[in-house]
């Protein structure tokens, strides 16, 4: 009796099953590469953000832009974040979060101002209690947790960070 070489139907099925699992790991492990080089390059944005309403700041004698938090389409005409910082920006996509896939879009931002801020002076802000801290007092947030650890933030000491700093005082 003569035997053929080769694989079983068995053999074949346990070797696609060990490579499908494979590849599902790699993609797993791909997707979260990804999501968190968005974040990086979010956090970074937020940092150009910061330099930007320094150099607003600056101008206006410390005082805090009086800003909506935001708007609902890039056809509204109110003083935004996007209005007020571009001629301080490097242009439109200063203001785009890359793990943004429809807000930016829509409204021209990817980012929240913290309106609780409008009109402060520097040394004046303060949030939820929290006072001359400037590194607890957040300014520009992401619109949504598009991130691993949910949304970035700019803080009013200018620094920029995945990790929420503040709390509500009693």
């Amino acid at each position: 009796m003569r035997r053929c070489s080769g694989f079983s139907l068995v053999e074949l099925l346990v070797v696609l099953g060990l490579i499908a699992a494979l590849g599902g790991v790699a993609y797993s492990f791909t997707l979260s590469a990804v999501g968190r080089s968005r974040e990086a390059a979010c956090v970074n944005h937020l940092r150009s953000l910061g330099v930007s309403l320094q150099s607003y700041l600056q101008e206006h004698g410390d005082t805090m832009p009086t800003l909506a938090a935001a708007r609902s389409s890039k056809g509204e005409d109110a003083d935004v974040l996007d209005t007020v910082l571009a001629p301080y920006s490097g242009g439109p996509d200063a203001f785009r979060c890359p793990a943004d896939k429809k807000e930016f879009d829509l409204t021209g931002s990817s980012y929240f101002w913290n309106s609780t801020q409008n009109g402060l002076r520097v040394s004046e802000l303060a949030f939820f209690g929290i006072k001359d801290r400037p590194d607890k007092i957040p300014l520009i947030t992401d619109k949504e947790a598009w991130h691993p650890s949910g949304v970035n933030l700019l803080y009013a000491d200018l620094s920029s960070s995945s990790q929420t700093r503040f709390g509500i005082s009693h």
